[in-house]
């Protein structure tokens, strides 16, 4: 007869910690539980991926809070000025329009976080249909297949990009 698997807050009476340490975990649901526990604390004795994280959070919570954090009008321009050094006014300066780099940079974190989201929702189903069709088909299809990916692969991203661009 089976354990029913036990609230997180009363296992052992002990809580969430003994929950998560037990040696022989109860249910499949406390098993994946504790792989990301331990995947957790190994994140978070890594001070470089700590870092890189907090970066990420800091770009993601500045995107979602453009308009409240940016500190001018991106559009709007002020020619009188122009090329500002940064200053208490324009932390980053102004551009040759006298728009203020500060707000245009936040404001473009939304844009960047937008097309590399698209990016990878574009990519991991083309990838997986090219991968597919290549391994069900084999032969000629499979060569041909793999040969332009590796085209694709054997060029760095950025000239690849100004390649599509200017085509």
């Amino acid at each position: 007869m089976a354990m029913a698997p036990q609230p997180i807050d009363q296992a052992d009476g002990r809580g969430l910690r003994a929950w998560l340490a037990a040696p022989v975990p109860s249910s499949p649901f406390q098993a994946r539980m504790q792989q990301l526990s331990l995947k957790w604390w190994r994140l978070r004795a890594n001070p470089a991926a700590m870092f890189g994280l907090a970066v990420i959070v800091l770009i993601v919570l500045v995107a979602l809070f453009a308009p409240l954090v940016a500190t001018h009008d991106i559009y709007a321009q002020d020619l009188t000025n122009r090329l500002q050094r940064p200053s208490g006014t324009h932390w980053f300066g102004t551009d040759e329009l006298g728009r203020d780099i500060f707000s245009r940079l936040v404001f473009g974190a939304r844009i960047t976080l937008y097309i590399a989201m698209l990016t990878a929702v574009i990519a991991a189903p083309l990838g997986l249909i090219v991968g597919t069709t290549s391994g069900y088909l084999g032969g000629w299809v499979d060569t041909v297949l793999m040969r332009i990916v590796d085209i694709f692969l054997a060029f760095p991203s950025l000239v690849l990009a100004l390649a599509f661009v200017a085509a």
